[in-house]
């Protein structure tokens, strides 16, 4: 028999409810200092119960990470399939996310921290989201190419470009190693090289070379 419609409801308030719980002692008191059986007493239920919802505390983890980057992967999203020129949109997708990025790095830097951990481990909740992104971005690159407006019309090259030029600015584990640079001296910077990579597609430069 197929779960009722409150049942449906009440199994997703609750796993929100646990995200909530985990959010806040996460950032009250650091993921080692964070335990299950807080976090299922904060929800008013059983340290096992818990468990039906999140296998793991590091699966209740990267729930709390991927949950906050849906937000920039919808985001780029729109970007993509918004009616601007591709090269607008590209410079768009690169600024949304180094802003994005740095603005969680400083707001919350605990659910940053847990990012970096997941790529560095090179855990589900990173590939995912890396590949979303690298995703969003070559079908921005390919309208570009399709429409003419990329006279770097080789894909791969041009994929390459985007990516190892920009990778200081839209690279987490990057951004934090530049948490001193003051934000607008950093965005200025992204912005530079940004329009550095317009001008190599635009442009299409026959020597370029990666």
């Amino acid at each position: 028999m197929s779960q009722s419609a409150p049942a449906r409801q009440n199994e997703t308030t609750a796993d929100q409810r646990l995200l909530e719980h985990a959010c806040d002692h996460l950032r009250r008191f650091g993921p080692k200092r964070t335990t299950i059986l807080d976090i299922a007493e904060a929800a008013g239920m059983s340290h096992a119960n818990v468990y039906r919802y999140f296998p793991s505390k590091l699966a209740l983890f990267d729930a709390v990470t991927e949950q906050w980057l849906k937000s920039l992967e919808s985001q780029l999203r729109l970007i993509k399939e918004g009616p601007d020129p591709a090269y607008d949109k590209l410079e768009r997708a690169l600024s949304a996310i180094q802003k994005t990025y740095r603005a969680k790095l400083e707001a919350d830097p605990v659910l940053f921290k847990l990012l970096c951990e997941a790529i560095e481990k090179n855990r589900v909740v990173a590939r995912k989201h890396r590949n979303k992104m690298q995703s969003e971005i070559q079908a921005i690159v390919e309208e570009g190419i399709n429409a003419g407006s990329f006279r770097l019309t080789d894909r791969r090259r041009a994929m390459a470009l985007v990516f190892d030029l920009s990778h200081r600015f839209i690279q987490p584990i990057s951004i934090t190693l530049d948490r001193a640079i003051p934000t607008p001296d950093l965005a200025f910077r992204a912005g530079r090289a940004f329009a550095a990579i317009q001008r190599s597609l635009f442009y299409g430069d026959p020597d370029f070379d990666l």
